[in-house]
């Protein structure tokens, strides 16, 4: 994968769309969010986030795919473990806050 992306932006322009900063960072875009022309601080993609396809993309992939050459592409002798790895890697335990 190439360089990632960066893009800057004032505090108050963060602020005032924040749902589109995510966005933007959601898509593999740094944001280095300034204050008075000095960066404060980052917003970039976390570690844990890999690029790739969603499964409803490979599937309609693989259905057009199939469509066009007639048959349909078939997964190596790893994708399960590759699958399962990728369900494993996103179940976080869930500990609601304690209310006081």
């Amino acid at each position: 994968m190439g360089a990632m992306a960066t893009v800057h932006m004032s505090e108050a322009e963060v602020a005032r769309d924040l749902h589109a900063a995510l966005a933007k960072v959601q898509q593999g875009v740094e944001i280095v969010i300034e204050q008075d022309h000095r960066p404060v601080a980052v917003l970039k993609p976390s570690a844990s986030t890999r690029p790739g396809r969603k499964l409803s993309e490979c599937i309609a992939m693989a259905k057009a795919y199939e469509a066009k050459f007639g048959y349909a592409p078939i997964p190596d002798e790893d994708f399960a473990k590759d699958v399962q790895a990728g369900i494993d890697s996103r179940r976080d335990s869930f500990e609601p806050p304690a209310w006081d």
